[in-house]
């Protein structure tokens, strides 16, 4: 594995070497592609390229960085049918090994990197089946926005009950 930026200073450098196409000052979401993964800025997808998106055949959409599909967009994707990862839960990895790199020094602890990535999976799997359960006892099938917004209310308002603050 290597870094993109210091094997090439840019995607125009990066994609006279391999076979991708460098479009310079367009957008992406025009493309038809069946996995789109929005990770560069909030607000990247609105509602005219979620519509490009469904209309080119789009299956599903990840987002990689903090909200880049406005919320026009994301009611695209769930209305047609794209299974759709909000950031809140597909973009948690990089919380998440914080989380791992704070415990593992409060601790005194050494983690190869097998055991980081092991309990990262784990973590990362966690939200998707709390948010996937949550969704579906909510009535709200597969939405995954809605139910990674249920799972994580019920995790605070459980710990909240549990320190007698409420």
């Amino acid at each position: 594995m290597y870094s993109c930026n210091s094997h090439f200073p840019t995607f125009r450098a990066y994609s006279s070497l391999q076979k991708v196409k460098f479009v310079a000052g367009q957008r992406p979401w025009g493309y038809k592609v069946d996995l789109a993964l929005p990770c560069a800025t909030q607000n990247e997808i609105d509602e005219a390229d979620a519509n490009t998106l469904v209309k080119n055949g789009v299956i599903a959409v990840g987002e990689g960085a903090n909200m880049p599909s406005t919320l026009e967009a994301t009611e695209v994707f769930l209305k047609n049918g794209v299974f759709f990862a909000p950031a809140k839960a597909a973009n948690a990895g990089g919380v998440a090994v914080s989380g791992l790199e704070m415990s593992q020094n409060s601790l005194r602890l050494a983690w190869t990197r097998e055991e980081v990535d092991e309990k990262l999976k784990k973590i990362m799997k966690d939200i998707y089946n709390n948010s996937s359960a949550a969704a579906e006892k909510y009535g709200l099938k597969s939405n995954l926005v809605a139910g990674a917004n249920i799972a994580g209310f019920l995790k605070v308002a459980d710990s909240m009950l549990a320190q007698g603050v409420c």
